[in-house]
């Protein structure tokens, strides 16, 4: 049986918040899979996201939410998608047909249709629908977390603060989650530039709530965007305690820890880190926030001339290589170039380029697939071309695109890889003019996160190439 303090069926319709089973359990199961979720971590004393997940089938095989939320989350996890996975695609239909054959309410029908939306790359689709709930269940925090991924996957950063800035009020100390909605807020404010309300979200949240790995998660952000890494590396060592519990995130938090330790040029430092942390978990998970990480990370680490080894990347390339047809997400799949681009896997590379070029002939609704088209196909050739030594043609193709860049999801941090690499594109170019721009590139680097070592450095070596 699940511990008392999950909801049962009694307690989720006090909350306004019914859900269509008569079994305790499922209801109890349903809150544990959420908790999880809000916080990040597996709970091994109730077995865990696998456990929960295949005990609420057990408990109560026809309770529509217990399906809306296991296949969400797996669907969420972008590891894999409904187009290439027949068993993900038949639990998507079946959840269908098991709400089309019940009497639910009209809230869940909508989970049931947003969850749809999603699994044909509908992202905007379904985050409309999520939306549509939170307007009549403002505290409905499945609704909010998988419109927050969506927005997450999309870029799209106002969205992802003013979600939750329109249910805050509605939210009240009593109610389960409420301190999480704390760094929920934080990240989209410091999505939109406003650092120092960010920053005081988070800390208040952290105040209720000190194991909360997505506010530490925040402030972590806050500090790197603003290019104080000396207290973000003091934030991250304090805290570790606190946050490496939250497994699920633990692995991006490290992440974030190593690239305080590259801008300040202490490159051995994050490659431990990488070995101990980030790839360590990355290998055990298969986690694609995980995986994206290391590859930025090595990526990252290449560019500032560091030698990070072919077995690195090639040990990373075991863990891309099962998922270069997946395209689920736009940002993976230039990950996952990443790593096949480190190892020398050309062919793996190629058809990762060519699988995106046919889908983007005839992207339909998918989403991700029309995002192929729009940017993506040419990002991925620019970096192929930055790979080869072809500078100026990695410029030619990646400098148009640079504001485009963020309709890739990800955060303003880990998208700053491209930054980075039009840069480099720009610098290495034999063309006068992009030399001229990439120094331009620098200033405005300069002036948005002053006192960067980083960037320095990267101006120290333009005026080497040049003069």
């Amino acid at each position: 049986m699940m511990a008392s303090s999950f909801r049962d069926c009694k307690a989720w319709s006090a909350e306004c918040l019914p859900l269509s089973t008569s079994s305790n359990e499922a209801c109890k199961l349903y809150d544990a899979i959420l908790t999880q979720y809000v916080k990040w971590r597996n709970d091994e004393t109730v077995g865990g996201f696998e456990g929960c997940i295949s005990a609420i089938q057990t408990a109560d095989p026809n309770f529509v939410m217990g399906h809306v939320i296991s296949t969400g989350l797996e669907l969420m996890s972008t590891g894999t998608s409904a187009r290439m996975n027949e068993r993900l695609a038949g639990d998507v239909r079946r959840t269908v047909e098991l709400a089309n054959s019940q009497v639910l309410s009209p809230r869940e029908r909508l989970h049931v249709e947003a969850m749809e939306q999603y699994s044909h790359g509908c992202f905007r689709k379904a985050c409309v629908v999520w939306e549509d709930i939170l307007v009549d269940h403002p505290t409905d925090m499945l609704a909010l977390k998988f419109a927050q991924d969506s927005y997450f996957y999309m870029g799209a950063q106002v969205q992802l603060r003013d979600s939750v800035a329109r249910v805050l009020p509605y939210w009240k100390p009593h109610m389960p989650f409420y301190s999480y909605l704390n760094g929920m807020y934080s990240f989209g404010l410091l999505e939109t530039r406003l650092y120092d309300q960010a920053l005081k979200v988070a800390m208040e949240g952290l105040a209720l709530t000190p194991d909360d790995a997505w506010s530490v998660h925040s402030v972590a952000h806050v500090y790197e965007m603003t290019g104080e890494v000396d207290k973000g590396l003091k934030f991250m060592e304090s805290r570790e305690k606190d946050w490496q519990g939250a497994d699920v995130l633990a692995s991006h938090n490290y992440w974030h820890w190593a690239l305080y330790l590259i801008e300040k040029g202490q490159y051995e430092a994050a490659l431990q880190i990488y070995d101990t942390q980030v790839f360590r978990r990355c290998k055990a998970t298969g986690s694609m926030l995980d995986t994206v990480d290391a590859s930025s990370m090595l990526c990252r680490l290449e560019m500032e001339g560091v030698c990070v080894e072919e077995d690195r990347w090639r040990e990373l390339f075991q863990v891309t290589q099962p998922h270069t047809d997946d395209h689920a997400t736009m940002f993976n799949d230039v990950h996952f170039l990443m790593a096949s681009l480190g190892a020398k896997e050309s062919g793996t590379s190629q058809r990762l380029l060519e699988g995106l070029q046919e889908l983007a002939k005839e992207p339909g609704d998918n989403q991700q697939h029309q995002l192929a088209r729009a940017i993506g196909v040419s990002i991925c050739q620019a970096m192929m071309e930055y790979n080869q030594g072809n500078y100026t043609r990695s410029m030619e193709l990646l400098y148009p695109l640079r504001y485009r860049v963020v309709e890739m999801g990800g955060s303003d941090a880990q998208r700053d890889v491209f930054n980075q690499l039009l840069i480099h594109a720009a610098m290495k170019s034999e063309n006068k003019h992009h030399q001229k721009l990439g120094r331009c590139l620098l200033v405005e680097r300069d002036a948005t996160k002053p006192n960067s070592p980083l960037t320095d450095r990267l101006m120290q070596r333009a005026l080497a190439l040049h003069n």
